[in-house]
């Protein structure tokens, strides 16, 4: 079935759940070998309609830059002088790493990888450097952004959300395409074996490549 059906059919199993459930996106390939450098994928995408659910944003930052993430909206600022404290602490190192996603001044990207990196690294969580773009659309795009990593040979699978249950197929399916997109500018369609959308707690849906 096309990608839109396949959408449609895994939003009807909701059942009674009390969390809102994200609808995830799986792409398996084929005649790809991702233990090798240059055929492994690395992306961030920013989902076009959003992910349909609220995601924490915090940002290391010191001085001005942390008035302006502050005003921009972000649910935590860092400065630099807690980051070594919260390396102290695991679980509140952990407890964050679970809790948010990361943004940081290019200046203090050293200071965490030093103090946080192990944390932070081992969730895919390390901060993005806010460069070439305001505190503000920084804030916006990490909201929304997923990241597409591929995992050694024998993994040649991706995962990734694409909106909630509250959403809209159409909205979900601009954010699925959003997400093909990105990996065919890497790789070719005929390295897609098959994909499927499921919710954190459904069935999987096969659709069409």
């Amino acid at each position: 079935m096309k990608m839109k059906d396949a959408i449609e059919k895994a939003l009807e199993d909701k059942g009674k759940r009390k969390f809102l459930q994200s609808i995830e996106m799986i792409i398996n390939f084929t005649r790809v070998n991702f233990s090798k450098q240059d055929q492994r994928l690395d992306l961030a995408v920013v989902l076009p309609k959003g992910r349909g659910k609220p995601v924490k944003v915090a940002v290391f930052a010191d001085g001005q830059a942390a008035l302006d993430a502050k005003k921009a909206g972000a649910d935590l600022v860092i400065p630099s002088e807690e980051i070594p404290l919260i390396a102290t602490d695991k679980k509140k190192a952990i407890k964050l790493a679970k809790e948010y996603v990361f943004l940081s001044e290019p200046k203090l990207m050293a200071l965490v990888g030093k103090h946080l990196g192990q944390t932070l690294g081992t969730r895919g969580k390390l901060p993005r450097p806010i460069v070439g773009k305001s505190i503000k659309q920084a804030i916006e795009e990490a909201r929304n952004t997923v990241f597409l990593k591929t995992k050694g040979k024998y993994l040649p699978t991706l995962q990734c959300i694409v909106g909630s249950e509250v959403m809209s197929s159409e909205d979900i399916l601009e954010n699925a395409n959003a997400v093909l997109s990105a990996i065919l500018q890497k790789l070719q369609k005929q390295n897609i074996k098959n994909i499927l959308f499921k919710l954190s707690m459904g069935s999987p849906v096969k659709a069409e490549v």
